[in-house]
């Protein structure tokens, strides 16, 4: 009889409504559901997160953290690939297992970055000259880069062939753009996004987040969109 893992993720107590149902301990909560684990969750605050003991697990104090049987791993794309090889969410092909890895890496080293730049514009800064000036490229960055991805993933349902973490990563980084209208435009990834956020595990982690985030909701807010 395998044994039962033992999993804490530490996630954040709380998260501004623009940014709920987008924070990076999302994909380890639906990677966790894919593999049918159970876990339990330490929710840490601001304060928190800058302690020594925490920053000994995450030296950036960011979230999310894992700890599974005493192995501490931080960032969410090593997170996702430590549960995926362990618990069987990568494919057994050989081939088709190391082109889940790449998409792993791809999404977050070839299309979060400017993904991430232009949530920075849009968020934070889009009334500044710079940010007006900059965004058309940024844009048109992203929007190659989305129908490169659609392009490679053609009429397969999944990018690996069956799904895998490699369908949480991207679906995780594309999420960053659900303030746009620019993964809509690419008929290929809006209907890879709708299948794989469809799927229950998917949409229990969701629920789990966004329901933790309600719990500690400071008076004067809202929930914003899942």
């Amino acid at each position: 009889m395998t044994p039962v893992p033992d999993i804490e993720l530490t996630t954040l107590r709380w998260a501004p409504p623009a940014f709920q149902g987008q924070v990076r301990d999302l994909a380890v909560r639906w990677a966790l559901e894919e593999a049918g684990l159970a876990y339990r969750e330490v929710q840490l605050d601001d304060v928190q997160r800058r302690a020594p003991g925490f920053l000994a697990r995450q030296p950036f104090g960011k979230v999310p953290a894992y700890r599974e049987d005493g192995v501490d791993v931080f960032e969410s794309g090593a997170i996702v690939l430590f549960i995926a090889e362990r618990h069987g969410l990568l494919p057994c092909e050989p081939a088709a297992r190391e082109r889940a890895k790449a998409w792993i890496f791809a999404a977050l080293n070839s299309i979060d970055p400017d993904i991430i730049a232009l949530g920075d514009i849009d968020h934070f800064a889009a009334r500044e000259a710079w940010a007006i000036a900059r965004r058309p490229a940024l844009v048109e960055s992203v929007l190659r880069r989305l129908a490169a991805v659609a392009t490679d993933l053609g009429a397969r349902e999944y990018l690996a062939g069956a799904f895998s973490a490699a369908d949480i990563s991207m679906i995780m980084t594309l999420r960053g753009l659900r303030h746009t209208d620019l993964v809509a435009r690419v008929p290929v990834l809006d209907a890879y996004r709708d299948r794989c956020e469809s799927r229950p595990a998917f949409r229990r982690a969701l629920a789990d987040q966004m329901a933790a985030f309600a719990r500690h909701a400071p008076k004067h807010t809202s929930r914003g969109p899942a």
